[in-house]
């Protein structure tokens, strides 16, 4: 089989907008196999997080390496991990498999939910940054993670690359400057992004990451498959679905497919 395989490590949005349920739509749009361990669950639509159920750590790694064992990755990404049990448990099946890893630190729900305990943000630096092949927040998550309040994205992924990480992408959704900044620990590399007067962002940032992943699967170098993030995830918002739900709609990241369904010519064909 020559199609990348990708595996998801993160949370189920019963919204359908991010988290895994992103992940699995942004691989099929960068024709990659996706393949999932759901870590927690959450009741979720576009307006709030009502609920978060943890899956036992055992059986997160039990998800991660039963996929691994049979099917195999090309490389993998994690999303929210939600408490530091489960990111324990997520290192813990990762350290020794030598995968490319996309590491994108999910930290709060658009709607302001903490996906990520508190107590679990060291644990995450710690044990998942030396694993990642590139770690992805956003401006405010790399502002969290390195505790500056700089908008200057350069400074920020130096900071999160001496916290551990090969490389950092620090995205462009956020602040003043709309650019997708990567540093890989030796250079800098910018990637202008366009901003879309629509409020359709839910789901950017996991499709992004998973875009990402993608590329890396698929053999792109770093800064190709970085690229290839941009596009993929500034076309989802583009397309997004802002009519969809009370609040914040979700990115459409599978804006160029339609249904192959025929429609029945008659009503004889509904009865067969």
């Amino acid at each position: 089989m020559s199609i990348p395989r990708v595996l998801t490590i993160a949370s189920s949005d019963s919204g359908g907008g991010a988290g895994v349920q992103a992940d699995l739509k942004a691989f099929a749009r960068c024709g990659a196999h996706g393949m999932s361990a759901i870590v927690a669950l959450t009741a979720q639509n576009t307006a709030d997080v009502r609920a978060i159920h943890e899956v036992p750590p055992a059986f997160a790694r039990a998800q991660i390496d039963a996929v691994l064992d049979d099917i195999g990755a090309d490389a993998a990404k994690t999303g929210m991990l939600f408490s530091a049990a489960l990111i324990e448990a997520v290192a813990g099946a990762l350290e020794d498999r030598d995968l490319p890893l996309v590491v994108d630190p999910v930290m709060v729900a658009s709607s302001g939910r903490t996906l990520l305990l508190p107590e679990a943000v060291g644990t995450l630096v710690r044990r998942l940054f030396p694993l990642a092949t590139v770690v992805t927040p956003n401006l405010p998550e790399a502002q969290a993670l390195t505790a500056m309040m700089t908008e200057d994205r350069a400074v920020l992924a130096e900071r999160l690359v001496a916290l551990g990480a090969r490389a950092a992408l620090v995205t462009g959704g956020h602040g003043t400057d709309p650019v997708d900044h990567l540093y890989d620990g030796t250079r800098h590399l910018a990637f202008p992004v366009a901003r879309h007067g629509i409020a359709a962002t839910h789901g950017a940032g996991c499709t992004h990451s998973a875009a990402l992943a993608a590329g890396l699967a698929a053999g792109l170098p770093l800064a190709a498959a970085a690229r290839q993030a941009a596009e993929v995830a500034s076309e989802a918002v583009a397309h997004g679905l802002a009519g969809l739900g009370a609040g914040e709609g979700p990115v459409h990241v599978l804006h160029d497919y339609r249904s192959t369904a025929r429609r029945p010519r008659d009503e004889r064909q509904l009865q067969r």
